[in-house]
């Protein structure tokens, strides 16, 4: 793979096709773990310092830097650990009147 170029776009001139959704590092769908080596992600808005740490990456706004073994992930999981604590806390309170807004907590 070139230095520099997208690893999802490099794969999908070579024809190999890996999961992705937005292309813009929104998403998790094209969600890695690295098992060897480093990425250059800076455009990754969709996963957190933390995860990144962890050696998550997105390969649509990711490149290599130098040799690369990663290892892809279920989306899922990736967006429950990057979404999921933000998500899903508790039962829905639904049709809130406006003025009770400010005060309305959890």
């Amino acid at each position: 793979m070139p230095e520099g170029d997208y690893i999802l776009q490099s794969f999908e001139q070579q024809g190999d096709p890996l999961p992705f959704s937005c292309r813009n590092g929104c998403c998790t769908s094209c969600a890695v773990r690295v098992q060897q080596g480093e990425l250059d992600q800076q455009e990754a808005m969709g996963l957190s310092r933390e995860l990144r740490s962890k050696g998550y990456g997105l390969l649509c706004v990711a490149r290599a830097i130098g040799p690369l073994v990663a290892e892809t992930q279920d989306e899922d999981e990736v967006y429950d650990l990057q979404f999921g604590r933000h998500f899903g806390r508790g039962s829905i309170t639904r049709e809130i009147p406006l003025e009770e807004l400010e005060t309305w907590k959890e």
